[in-house]
């Protein structure tokens, strides 16, 4: 009777045939199982741009202090859903800010509200958007130690080429990688997801975006110079350079003296 109750309260967005069954699914799924005080669906498929493996996002929001995710498929449609108390969800706010990936942020941010029982959801998603109007942080400090890491890894690298061109080349594809995502947050923008890193990249500065499409696609031999046209470009090193952290005060714990 609850779970009917539930689905009674439900808003359905406009989509094909297929998501609006599966997603029906899902939250008689989700009703029956937990006790919802909110719902939100979100992702590419919510957002009108579905690729042909798109799954549903589902955020399930409840008062019980735990969290859970769960996939399943729904009418062959896959679904993600994130079962969180509010608590957990602001912390997610602040630790993707704080990673420059406000992924909770943006999916409740654009996402369409299912079910609303108690005015939360409406509030966290307010404060989604809050969350993502807020400038990118990312301190000098840690903008040099990433460099650093980046440019030791591009480095090491270099150094097994010539013997395992295997590592060698994992080694440098995480590298690039990271120097492009170094450059969203060193110009002050959040880091987009991987399917659509390259083609934003691509639109704020095309040079960088030739040079990382050529690289993710040339063969392995060809794509040490697009790489080092990256490292140049966005952490401008190729590996060790000098740099230190500003002093950190070290607090000993009973017993414990300088040495220990």
């Amino acid at each position: 009777m609850i779970a009917n109750e539930l689905l009674n309260q439900c808003r359905w967005p406009e989509q094909p045939p297929r998501y609006v069954a599966a997603l029906r699914e899902a939250v008689i799924y989700i009703v029956n199982r937990y006790d919802p005080v909110g719902i939100v669906a979100c992702g590419t498929i919510i957002r009108g741009a579905p690729d042909e493996a798109s799954d549903l996002d589902l955020y399930v929001i409840h008062g019980a202090p735990w969290r859970q995710r769960v996939q399943k498929f729904f009418g062959g449609v896959p679904a993600e859903m994130f079962v969180n108390p509010p608590v957990a969800i602001r912390r997610y706010f602040r630790e993707q800010h704080a990673a420059g990936r406000p992924l909770t942020a943006h999916m409740l941010a654009t996402g369409w509200i299912v079910l609303s029982r108690d005015g939360i959801i409406e509030t966290l998603c307010r404060e989604a958007a809050e969350w993502l109007d807020k400038p990118v942080d990312y301190p000098a400090s840690r903008a040099v130690m990433d460099r650093y890491y980046v440019a030791t890894l591009y480095e090491d690298a270099r150094d097994v080429a010539g013997k395992d061109p295997a590592a060698a080349g994992m080694l440098l594809q995480e590298a690039v990688t990271m120097m492009l995502r170094h450059w969203f947050l060193r110009n002050g923008m959040f880091v987009p997801r991987g399917k659509e890193l390259i083609a934003r990249l691509t639109a704020l500065d095309e040079q960088l975006g030739q040079a990382a499409a050529e690289f993710f696609q040339a063969p392995s031999e060809a794509r040490w110079a697009a790489a080092q046209f990256i490292a140049d470009r966005t952490i401008e090193a190729r590996g060790f350079f000098e740099w230190e952290t500003e002093p950190e005060n070290v607090t000993t714990s009973a017993g414990e003296g300088p040495g220990r």
